[in-house]
């Protein structure tokens, strides 16, 4: 302990004090959480036992009666919908974006600017904002689909089960669009630009260098924009509380949204902690391919 004490006040052991005090940090309030809700999740909680950490182990049951729910299937299906979609429209627009700004041209750094807006808004906000434009009545999404002639009466989006989902979708869109377009420009930024000028010079087309030159050289920005898309997807909340609130009839219920209902408005904190704890496999497989995608980078 002498020695220990003696490393750290004579600088040499002060990089582990560095890392322990946040590592403890990250410990007390995430590590115990995240413990505590696996344990809740092979146990029988209620109201009366929630207050205590020794509880009655049941094992599987909560997992095996999950899925023997009718609603289980639906919703995890919704899920994935929300997840892929909200990825796919997210990096295609944003990918899109990137490569408008890497021509540049006056204005292009306030314009860039403008888009960084959506994304340092609350979700809540957000939600609030969708709330309007997503209106079946006065939504300003409806007017223009209607006097561009796609459709000749309102939709509602938040209460037709068949939009319902959609319309989180297009939220969730919009609100991480922005993110993507930062994380591709800086890839883009980073790829030299004597590879393009040798690849018109061999007669490449512009498509040729961007299937040869462009997408192999931000691979690993691809990964890491995937795997931390499908980390803030699945973390999404706030937009499912502000436009759908889930309904109707579950048709916009996703996971985390579900096993917010079932712990704090169903009070059934076993089968909420169930749901969390099979959301935290795919997160943390989202993370190991978020780690290997910037491995190299990394290493330098």
């Amino acid at each position: 302990m002498k020695k220990l004490f003696s490393s750290v006040s004579d600088g040499r052991g002060f990089d582990i004090v560095l890392v322990a005090f946040p590592l403890g940090f990250l410990f007390v309030m995430a590590g115990l959480p995240l413990i505590y809700n696996i344990v809740m999740s092979f146990q029988e909680v209620d109201m009366f036992s929630l207050g205590t950490f020794v509880r009655p182990f049941v094992g599987f049951k909560n997992y095996v009666d999950l899925f023997r729910q009718p609603e289980t299937l639906p919703i995890l299906m919704n899920t994935v919908t929300f997840v892929v979609a909200s990825i796919a429209g997210q990096f295609a627009i944003g990918f899109g974006l990137a490569l408008f700004f890497w021509v540049n041209f006056p204005g292009a750094t306030w314009l860039r600017g403008l888009f960084l807006v959506s994304w340092v808004m609350p979700g809540l906000v957000v939600g609030a904002i969708w709330n309007w434009i997503l209106s079946g009545d006065f939504g300003v999404l409806n007017f223009f689909l209607r006097e561009s002639g796609l459709i000749s009466g309102n939709i509602f989006w938040r209460s037709d089960a068949n939009f319902s989902l959609w319309a989180v979708v297009i939220a969730n869109i919009w609100l991480g669009t922005s993110f993507n377009m930062i994380l591709l420009s800086v890839g883009l930024a980073s790829i030299p630009g004597d590879l393009y000028e040798a690849a018109e010079l061999d007669g490449a087309s512009a498509w040729q260098r961007f299937y040869t030159i462009t997408l192999p050289m931000m691979r690993s920005t691809i990964g890491a924009i995937v795997s931390l898309g499908l980390i803030f997807t699945l973390q999404q909340f706030d937009l499912f509380a502000a436009i759908t609130d889930g309904g109707p009839n579950n048709s916009s219920n996703v996971a985390q949204y579900w096993a917010w209902d079932l712990s704090f408005r169903q009070y059934d904190f076993a089968r909420g902690a169930t749901i969390s704890v099979i959301m935290i496999v795919f997160v943390m497989l989202a993370s190991v391919v978020y780690v290997r995608s910037t491995r190299h980078e990394v290493r330098g």
